[in-house]
């Protein structure tokens, strides 16, 4: 057994105790049915791409290696130091969503690659779920995924040419919404109110300490107030 077979074992291991049972294709890392496996590593950072979509661009395969290792140690360096140093990314056609990730894997859907080949920062967003490493009762998931969208803002190498951008506020919106909507929000607060606001947010949820009284013990406001003086001054 190599180090990396050795290393991916383990990874199964972790990701089958922490994954509902009915998923059951995050634990198959070592399934015959991978296509090819690479093996890179970068400043002590390692990234197992693994592929399992016959004729998947090796050209697209080298572009999301090369965000991998353009945004991860950004986003260890600045929201986590402690994050994992090894990850597995998986283009897996068995997976209909866009990309998800679980304990320290990321699986991403082929087609949507292929036909959002410049989408690059679904790499950058799902990475930021490692770092995050939240315990499964650490706060809202509207947090969480909005988070990882103004990461994606904050890091994110190709959103221009992907399309890509923060939502602009709709009255309709709430700050429950997570992903874009929900970034954009805290993007405003750390404009108007706090710098760092993101990384002691990020703090709190990874310890598991959250509480709605977070807002205010920071910006002197609730969350509801927040949001209502963002709806009357949206401005990034």
């Amino acid at each position: 057994m190599n180090k990396t077979t050795g290393w991916l074992m383990t990874l199964v291991l972790f990701c089958t105790a922490g994954v509902a049972q009915g998923q059951r294709h995050w634990n198959q890392v070592l399934s015959d049915k991978d296509l090819s496996r690479d093996t890179l590593t970068k400043k002590g950072i390692t990234l197992v791409f693994i592929n399992k979509e016959a004729g998947f661009s090796k050209q697209e395969q080298a572009r999301m290696e090369q965000t991998f290792f353009k945004v991860y140690p950004k986003e260890i360096n600045t929201y986590n130091k402690k994050a994992a140093k090894t990850v597995a990314l998986i283009i897996d056609p068995e997976y209909k969503g866009v990309a998800a990730t679980a304990g320290t894997v990321i699986r991403v859907n082929p087609e949507w690659m292929q036909k959002h080949p410049e989408d690059l920062d679904v790499v950058t967003h799902e990475a930021m779920h490692i770092v995050q490493a939240y315990g499964g009762h650490s706060g809202p998931g509207w947090i969480t995924e909005g988070i990882a969208d103004y990461v994606r803002h904050e890091f994110g190498v190709n959103n221009e040419a992907a399309g890509w951008s923060l939502t602009p506020f709709d009255e309709r919106q709430s700050y429950t919404n997570a992903y874009r909507i929900t970034a954009r929000f805290l993007l405003w607060i750390t404009k108007n109110y706090k710098k760092q606001f993101v990384r002691s947010l990020n703090t709190v949820m990874r310890e598991g300490t959250y509480t709605d009284g977070f807002w205010k013990d920071q910006t002197g406001k609730t969350v509801d107030e927040l949001w209502s003086l963002y709806s009357k001054n949206p401005t990034i």
